[in-house]
């Protein structure tokens, strides 16, 4: 299996965050999820993959790293390899591309997802690698979200075929699918708004988007011609993939799930 090098973006995006202010942690990534702070659950997933090869933390802050033995102790000891993340998660993914060899498959994810698993990367790796496209993203079905996860509130990106949410996944295969990350710096603020992002591939393709006749391959292909690389998707069958924590009720749920053993927990 391709050795991918994985990212953890884990700056903080605002100065007052409300999970923060609820919890009373001293980063949004140092959340406790069933005993085990958030980010720390993450880079357990990274590191029982198969397909990682090393695994890099674009932030928290290091006092922040540093207020947790053990994500001190994987870093001091060269486990993880941290720096200081950018102004927000778009150029902290920019800065840390440009770190790594040109030939090398990046993955990028976020700390705050405390449900991911060995199986879920290498199931996504396996998929990027195998796709010919520059770029890859992982989504999982709305329709097994919504069964698996009623409570849970989604942004959904409805196509013709079918309705898909995020899984903050992220492959970037080749040096041409580093651009992309550009583009994300273009769209990063309306990222909860569906219609706003895809206005940016045409006014047809919103007016397709609106009516429902725009199919998610038809979208890709709009959208990898906009951007100029080859974008893919791996369609994940796992419906804890698209869990992340945003919100204090995001936390709750969360706490809930692990509790209960619904995602997320590996021997």
């Amino acid at each position: 299996m391709t050795d991918f090098a994985s990212v953890i973006l884990a700056g903080e995006r605002d100065s007052r965050d409300a999970l923060r202010d609820e919890t009373g942690v001293a980063c949004k990534a140092l959340l406790d999820i069933g005993g085990t702070p958030m980010i720390r659950r993450v880079i357990d997933a990274l590191r029982s993959a198969q397909s990682i090869g090393t695994i890099h933390l674009s932030g928290p802050t290091e006092a922040c790293v540093q207020s947790d033995a053990g994500l001190a102790g994987l870093v001091a000891r060269g486990e993880v390899d941290w720096v200081a993340s950018g102004p927000s998660p778009s150029t902290s993914a920019h800065q840390m591309l440009r770190r790594f060899p040109a030939t090398q498959p990046v993955l990028i994810t976020t700390a705050d997802h405390p449900l991911l698993t060995g199986e879920i990367v290498d199931h996504f790796c396996r998929g990027a690698a195998e796709s010919g496209c520059d770029v890859v993203i992982g989504l999982a079905p709305y329709d097994l979200v919504r069964v698996t996860y009623p409570e849970l509130k989604k942004t959904v990106l409805r196509f013709r075929d079918g309705g898909y949410c995020g899984c903050n996944l992220f492959a970037f295969l080749t040096e041409d699918g580093r651009r992309v990350a550009d583009f994300w710096r273009q769209v990063e603020k309306d990222r909860k708004k569906p219609l706003v992002v895809i206005r940016l591939l045409g006014l047809w393709s919103l007016l397709s988007y609106r009516m429902g006749w725009l199919t998610l391959d038809r979208a890709l292909a709009r959208l990898s011609r906009r951007v100029g690389v080859r974008i893919g998707v791996v369609i994940l069958p796992f419906a804890h993939a698209s869990v992340d924590v945003d919100s204090v009720s995001d936390y709750v749920l969360v706490q809930q799930y692990s509790a209960e053993g619904r995602g997320g927990a590996e021997g």
